[in-house]
């Protein structure tokens, strides 16, 4: 590993805000300047931590922005549409959501989902709330107290309508819902699926980037959107979409935020007096605790997606292996993924500039270091590692991941994700995500 740069966290930490306020549109966020401007559902979550360590009526504000665009059954779309940025592509007109029963008709959204997080945002917007005290605890309090049943309501639909079996694991029917989008995790399912006739499209994402090879191809890019036209061809109808749709797989790490996330809903429940439904959510912990430790594969050590259609396990060498440390549970078994995670096929890969996890492990046939979710380090995502880590008493795991990070977002670029053996950024710039998880990361001081 190279030597880092010397830190300036008051550089850093007013970098990050500035790159907030670029992407602030009033009552969401952005995630991108230019590729992304609209707010992403668990972009919000980490974007109000970073927000909550500046500003906690403002995250506030972002985390109400998300929940009027739950649907009524409880669903907390991806992508919420700002009213700016026609250009964006795959917009609300090809979402086909503008006749779906279940969408806030004042709200333009998509019809799909993506993990949890959003309680441990909650989490953190309180914690800070009563560390400021004054009129941040009072509204950060009245906030948890006013959204409450709209987070219980989105955990309610995830456990009963996306694990109708209680398998302990979320089905998810788009690779856009894991927010992994192209990971070698969905090579397999995706390379059954068939597309019927498409209509054209014009990729903007592609526009973005200086190597095109980053992103998904086309070919790639017509299954992500045939499966939004089987969605949209039954209204987005969840039971309707079970029945039709092409790839139907249950996410281990999309579970694993589900128990994490369940567990701390329950404990701000029980906050507000909110006992039965606290018993409910840590029933839900436990499922998919439970669920995610019977995907590990016992010759890997990792966690495994599970295909439906295909009836079979996915083993594959990507970070969503590592859902245990997220889900929590039994300290022998997190100590095994703890060491395979610091190990030399991960975060102690020779080549490696930071020490810092890639998506896919340089250790395996998928990983490409430039493009997207095949091997490029996630700022983001390592912040919900440290989180964990700290949660579960791993101090030096935690700070590993922290001073790596730092050290990493020393650059101010902000990036999308990283190059992991060189450290350059990727992707867009100014990603708002990024600068939310560098000033959790100092603000952790």
């Amino acid at each position: 590993m190279n030597t880092a740069p010397r830190l300036g966290i008051k550089e850093l930490r007013q970098s990050a805000i500035d790159v907030l306020k670029l992407n602030d549109l009033g009552s969401m966020t952005s995630a991108a300047p230019n590729l992304y401007p609209h707010m992403w559902s668990w972009d919000a979550a980490f974007v109000a931590i970073g927000l909550a360590r500046y500003d906690v009526p403002r995250a506030i504000t972002e985390l109400r922005t998300l929940l009027a665009a739950q649907w009524s059954t409880g669903m907390i779309p991806h992508i919420v549409f700002s009213d700016n940025a026609a250009g964006y592509f795959p917009g609300f007109d090809r979402w086909g959501t503008a006749s779906a029963a279940a969408r806030p008709g004042a709200v333009k959204s998509s019809g799909i989902c993506q993990p949890p997080v959003h309680a441990i945002a909650l989490r953190h917007i309180v914690d800070r709330g009563r560390e400021n005290g004054g009129r941040d605890q009072e509204v950060a309090e009245a906030f948890l107290v006013e959204s409450f049943d709209g987070w219980l309501a989105w955990h309610r639909w995830l456990a009963e309508v996306r694990d109708p079996d209680g398998m302990g694991l979320i089905e998810i029917h788009h690779g856009w819902e894991s927010g992994f989008d192209n990971s070698p995790r969905w090579d397999g399912p995706y390379s059954r699926i068939e597309p019927g006739p498409v209509e054209p499209f014009t990729r903007r994402d592609t526009l973005h980037v200086a190597d095109a090879s980053e992103r998904p191809d086309d070919a790639e890019y017509t299954k992500y959107l045939w499966l939004v036209q089987q969605m949209a061809s039954v209204d987005f109808d969840d039971r309707a979409i079970q029945e039709i749709i092409d790839f139907r797989v249950r996410d281990v790490f999309f579970s694993g935020i589900m128990a994490a996330s369940s567990d701390v809903l329950a404990d701000l429940g029980d906050e507000i007096g909110r006992p039965d439904d606290a018993a409910q959510l840590r029933s839900y912990a436990r499922r998919f605790r439970n669920g995610v430790a019977s995907s590990v594969d016992p010759e890997t050590g990792l966690a495994r997606d599970y295909d439906v259609l295909a009836g079979e396990w996915i083993s594959t060498q990507t970070v969503s292996g590592f859902a245990s440390l997220i889900a929590g549970g039994d300290p022998a078994a997190l100590a095994v993924q703890q060491n395979l995670l610091q190990g030399p096929e991960w975060m102690g890969y020779p080549q490696m500039r930071f020490p810092l996890p890639p998506s896919t492990s340089p250790a395996s046939a998928a990983f490409r270091a430039r493009t997207y979710w095949r091997g490029p380090v996630w700022p983001f995502l390592n912040l919900l590692l440290g989180w964990a880590a700290k949660r579960d008493g791993e101090q030096e795991l935690f700070e590993t991941l922290k001073t790596a990070s730092l050290h990493q977002l020393a650059d101010l670029k902000f990036g999308e994700y990283y190059e992991p053996f060189t450290g350059d950024p990727l992707g867009s710039l100014n990603q708002a995500w990024t600068a939310a998880a560098a000033l959790e990361w100092i603000g952790t001081d």
